[in-house]
């Protein structure tokens, strides 16, 4: 088992090496256009020396966690990660969404009233017509129990 870890090893920092080079953008990958990198890393991965000048020369490094990126430095912008509930933006964005849900509330509470009045008078209409019904019924069972 132990005679197959290097070869895994180097297929892991191959596959790694691939798909970081096809992920980074074309502004930071240095030296060669994107496609030589990936060339180089596929035809030279199996000796190493592909995925480690791809990791080594071939894209910049990152700053670090919370420090200004090279990308954030050419835009000459800092990126300020901001929590939901601090945010001013969203905090109005879910205000405004409230607004409208009890606008909708409202509006549908109208409408079950409505819906409710009308589907009592109807019952109440086919309550009366059942009742007459029953009547004309009686009256005419009794009319003919007497002939």
């Amino acid at each position: 088992m132990l005679r197959y870890l290097p070869f895994l090893l180097v297929l892991a920092l191959w596959i790694y090496a691939f798909i970081d080079c096809l992920n980074t953008p074309e502004e930071e990958v240095k030296g060669l256009p994107k496609v030589v990198w990936v060339i180089i890393i596929l035809l030279f991965g199996e000796v190493l020396v592909g995925p480690v000048a791809w990791l080594v020369a071939g894209r910049n490094r990152r700053g670090p966690v919370g420090g200004v990126g090279s990308s954030e430095v050419t835009r000459g912008q800092r990126a300020r990660f901001v929590a939901p509930d601090d945010n001013p933006e969203f905090l109005n964005s879910l205000k405004a969404e409230n607004r409208k849900d009890e606008g909708r509330k409202d509006e549908g509470r109208k409408d079950e009233g409505r819906r409710d009045e009308t589907l009592l008078q109807d019952w109440e209409a086919d309550l009366r017509r059942r009742e007459e019904e029953l009547k004309r019924r009686e009256e005419q069972s009794r009319s003919d129990e007497e002939t």
